[in-house]
């Protein structure tokens, strides 16, 4: 039981009570009889109100507020003084809550017509309490519509505060797995490539002990740690990008150019602005994994990097020559260029990359990513 039905059920009992102690004539015979009959059946009808829907159809509640309605107009002219109309005060209220307007309005409009016509065929034209009676009845179930109105409101914040809810935490779990990719990209573009390529390199190294090609074995053992020493390198930034929530793009690119052996590497073009801490992470991410790629594939080589400011969008270009020693041998996951798909896709650009046919880079490879601003 809510505590929204004990109140009710309180009120209904409390008018009850007060009809009892307040309306007369009350007795067990004569008029004094047929008023304890009709305040017992007002008093049956005043608790249906509390029956359910699943109880009783909208039917059956129509004709039970309506037949409460002509059994309050009989207990106001039965008795001859007393509390008889808060009766039909509370049916109409009841009906304007719990009925459409038109079923509603129809059963007060008969209730305050007949307690009308009632205390003007007792008290006479020229007493006004008849016509009282049946406006207050009218604004009762005004009320009851007013009070309906609310509590619909009311349920339909409370349904879409539960839907904001849901779609709170859908988003949120979104948001979860959003980051749990491009943690995975991170990982992919620190350590995939130098995994490999240092298992490569420690495979041929264990093949070569069996050999005795001393040389052979150091410079197999050189390679792996300079492998070692890039995928360290590459941690460094990889860390200091999560941890950051907005580096400078330009100072940033700068400083891993710098650390990669690449000085005055970068041009700039435009006016240089602010990019959101997303757009730097993933511009970041891009260099990261060009050069790498460009260590990798294209030994020795010359790398420059472009980043044009545009009024519409943003342009990151990596492109390095042609390689001057030959390229390690080593196991790759091809996923590089995917990964930098990924990265462009939610920033809402595009990523394009291939071989460089013109001077001065003729024999190398470039990518270019471009995001809007």
């Amino acid at each position: 039981m809510t505590w929204n039905l004990v109140w009710h059920l309180a009120v209904s009992t409390g008018i009850i009570a007060v009809g009892v102690l307040t309306i007369r004539p009350l007795g067990w015979s004569g008029r004094g009889l047929w008023v304890v009959l009709l305040l017992i059946v007002n008093s049956l009808f005043l608790y249906s109100r509390h029956l359910t829907d699943e109880a009783v159809t909208n039917r059956i509640r129509v004709v039970l507020l309506g037949l409460g309605g002509v059994a309050s107009a009989a207990l106001l002219a039965a008795g001859e003084r007393g509390t008889t109309y808060l009766f039909a005060f509370l049916l109409a209220a009841h009906a304007g809550y719990r009925l459409d307007t038109v079923r509603a309005a129809s059963i007060a409009g008969v209730t305050g017509l007949l307690c009308t016509g009632i205390l003007i065929y007792q008290l006479g034209p020229e007493d006004h309490s008849g016509w009282l009676v049946g406006a207050v009845t009218v604004a009762c179930v005004l009320i009851g519509m007013v009070r309906r109105s609310h509590e619909g409101m009311l349920k339909a914040a409370i349904t879409g505060a539960e839907a904001a809810e849901r779609a709170a935490v859908a988003e949120a779990g979104n948001a979860v797995l959003a980051e749990r990719s491009r943690i995975a990209r991170d990982v992919h573009d620190v350590l995939a490539h130098s995994l490999a390529g240092v298992n490569m390199q420690l495979e041929l190294t264990d093949a070569l002990l069996d050999t005795g090609d001393s040389d052979r074995v150091r410079e197999s053992v050189g390679k792996a740690q300079r492998l070692v020493l890039q995928s360290l390198k590459q941690a460094q930034w990889t860390v200091k990008v999560l941890r950051e929530d907005a580096l400078p793009l330009v100072d940033t690119v700068i400083a891993m150019l710098d650390s990669s052996g690449f000085p005055d590497s970068l041009t700039v073009i435009g006016v240089v602005r602010e990019t959101n801490a997303q757009q730097t992470q993933n511009l970041v991410r891009i260099v990261q994994e060009a050069l790498t790629n460009a260590a990798r594939h294209a030994p020795g080589a010359a790398v420059r990097v472009t980043l044009r400011y545009d009024p519409e969008r943003v342009t990151l270009e990596v492109r390095n020559g042609r390689p001057v020693r030959s390229p390690d041998r080593e196991i790759g996951s091809g996923l590089g260029l995917v990964g930098m798909r990924e990265r462009v896709a939610l920033l809402g650009g595009t990523v394009s990359a291939g071989p460089v046919v013109e001077a001065p880079d003729n024999g190398g490879w470039r990518v270019e990513a471009v995001i809007p601003a």
